[in-house]
């Protein structure tokens, strides 16, 4: 029998990232990863399994024809597995107050996916747009949805709620945080590492072109810094974090009239990106001597340090920080610069543990300790794709 293998979809808002797992005793098992350059024309798909590793281009433009593009993935991927595709489980950036959990993927499901694009713009389309092709691709293969917003559900109404009208709150503007599937990950890593950090009072930085903090409790996540959007919190690369209501006030009545606009500027034109007027990329921006270029990294470290903070407030204290995503996982002079204004906590940096990317980098000295754990949200939409079909008895691969 062939083995059964299992796609794990993790779409942003320019590219998609696959992971491509077996199927074994009831555990998915990662055996490759590929990329796909949604904004590159040609389209370019990197492939890496266990045993190949390749480029091939894929002409195709994803505004026009997607569901091309998506075809042409997934045959480039299935001519290389040792198997046959058991299902595809996808990222969702949002599932509002509907969704608390993964689910199999239906029309009904598509519907109020649909529903919730307006709180996700830049997300929700596309993975609402690989779904569709998938399906198109081959109605027969089953699908299942993670949400990012899940894992924060576990907050109490108050981390949730913001300062205006109950009714609004109600009605779902409130705080729903993102990242979810890799803090849940960082969850089930930090317990195989240290249990108890993990039982403890944990701060996760997910530190990346998105960027946010995650505060939690014995696992369970007790506040986080994206808010009602994923433009809430600390700047990111392009994105500002936190603005006063009165700046987008201010930008309406003086040259930003429209919503489309200011939906823009805001995803697009801030952040990193902003400040330094040359890159929204921290590798970029570490490497330029320009004194704008320092002024957005420090600006980063700040908010970072001051979130961090905010977050031991609500947790009673700090017991272990750690550092995940693109640029905590890789950017020792980042996570240096975030450590030194969180000296006041107790926190101290084995420099030699952090200039080599060791999995524990704080001092034997310091109060709290701290890790890098590289994230893995495929592995998560993965494991939770095969718990979705095991709950409706889909017997091939399942025990």
């Amino acid at each position: 029998m062939e083995a059964d293998m299992l796609l794990a979809f993790n779409a942003g808002s320019s590219s998609l990232k696959i992971g491509v797992f077996e199927v074994i005793g009831g555990m998915a098992k990662p055996i490759g990863r590929a990329r796909v350059d949604l904004e590159i024309l040609p389209l370019k798909l990197s492939v890496r399994t266990k045993n190949l590793d390749r480029e091939e281009q894929i002409a195709g433009d994803p505004e026009g024809d997607f569901s091309r593009v998506i075809e042409q993935v997934l045959s480039h991927i299935e001519t290389i597995l040792p198997g046959n595709i058991l299902a595809v489980g996808h990222r969702v950036v949002h599932g509002g107050m509907t969704f608390g959990g993964p689910v199999l993927f239906d029309d009904k499901v598509a519907e109020k996916i649909e529903e919730l694009v307006a709180l996700a713009p830049l997300h929700q389309p596309v993975a609402l747009r690989v779904m569709r092709a998938v399906s198109g691709h081959n109605a027969g293969i089953r699908q299942t949805a993670s949400f990012d917003t899940a894992f924060h559900m576990s907050q109490d109404d108050l981390a949730r709620r913001l300062a205006i009208p109950r009714k609004l709150h109600d009605a779902g503007v409130r705080r729903y945080g993102f990242h979810g599937l890799s803090y849940k990950y960082i969850v089930t890593r930090l317990a195989e590492i240290d249990r108890d950090a993990a039982n403890g009072r944990v701060i996760a930085a997910h530190l990346g072109s998105g960027a946010s903090i995650c505060g939690m409790l014995a696992g369970r996540s007790c506040d986080t810094s994206m808010g009602f959007s994923a433009l809430d919190g600390i700047p990111m690369a392009t994105r500002p974090g936190w603005l006063d209501p009165g700046a987008l006030l201010y930008l309406m009545r003086n040259g930003m009239p429209k919503p489309g606009q200011i939906e823009h500027f805001l995803y697009h034109e801030c952040g990193l990106l902003g400040v330094s007027g040359i890159s929204g990329d921290v590798r970029v921006l570490l490497k330029d001597p320009n004194h704008r270029a320092e002024e957005a990294v420090e600006l980063f470290c700040l908010r970072a340090a001051g979130e961090i903070s905010r977050q031991a407030a609500t947790l009673g204290g700090i017991d272990a920080l750690v550092f995940t995503a693109g640029i905590g996982e890789n950017q020792p002079a980042i996570r240096r610069c975030i450590a030194e204004r969180l000296r006041w906590l107790g926190l101290e940096i084995d420099d030699k543990a952090n200039e080599a990317h060791a999995q524990e980098i704080s001092a034997k000295s310091s109060r709290i300790k701290a890790f890098i754990i590289p994230t893995d949200e495929e592995q998560v939409i993965a494991d939770e794709a095969l718990s979705v079909l095991s709950r409706h008895s889909f017997p091939r691969g399942i025990s």
